[in-house]
């Protein structure tokens, strides 16, 4: 049986949805957190784009393979190791889910902006940004509980770190952004009590992620000091 070492960050959204295929897949593994602001050697040596998540693989007879992506790990999982299926297995269905992962990922690009602005008006901006997303995804979600209906899919590996952010952030004051947004309040909702989303990151999590909109001067953080 392979050994399988995901190498980490706390807080990297995309090593969650890893984490996540792993946990619901009921895959051993090991965890490894770096240092992205100060990456060790090895690291370096091993990862083509010097990001995380990677996935060292260690076959039985001493071959070691590395892949690098979250996506191609997800798949890579999805393929290779038995239990519960995280695609849908009709084509066409398959292809919207990898979609819908992308559309994910493009959400996370405006969150990044949100949560590092230093000033209203570009946070205005992402913050417009992410409603229009989440409108986007009222429009094609069901009655969940989750965004195949009953079954947990990729894509939900992909959203659930999206929503954890907002886990801090509704504590700093009502952005407004899933407001009206029913079908999405519960999609969230059923994401946050699912154990393998739990369990990828640590007990720490918030406070890590408070740290680093103090590092950033995140105005999210100035706003809710003048409220």
């Amino acid at each position: 049986m392979s050994k399988l070492t995901l190498v980490s960050h706390h807080l990297c959204p995309y090593v969650q949805r890893a984490a996540i295929a792993l946990l619901e897949k009921g895959v051993p593994f090991e965890r490894i957190n770096i240092d992205l602001a100060n990456k060790p050697d090895w690291f370096l040596q091993i990862s083509p784009l010097g990001k995380v998540p990677l996935l060292r693989i260690e076959e039985e007879d001493g071959s070691e393979a590395v892949l690098f992506e979250s996506s191609v790990i997800c798949e890579y999982l999805e393929e290779t190791q038995p239990g519960v299926t995280l695609h849908p297995k009709h084509p066409l269905t398959r292809a919207r889910h990898r979609g819908w992962m992308e559309f994910g990922s493009s959400v996370l690009s405006d969150l990044w902006g949100y949560e590092t602005a230093q000033d209203a008006d570009p946070l205005e901006a992402k913050r417009k940004a992410l409603i229009a997303k989440f409108a986007t995804l009222e429009g094609v979600l069901t009655d969940g509980p989750y965004f195949a209906g009953n079954d947990f899919s990729l894509v939900d590996a992909v959203f659930a770190p999206v929503f954890r952010y907002f886990d801090l952030f509704d504590t700093l004051g009502d952005s407004g952004i899933f407001e009206g947004l029913e079908r999405v309040a519960r999609w969230r909702k059923a994401l946050s009590e699912r154990a393998s989303v739990r369990a990828a990151v640590g007990a720490d999590y918030p406070q890590r992620l408070m740290e680093f909109l103090e590092k950033h001067n995140s105005i999210l953080l100035r706003q809710a000091a003048a409220a």
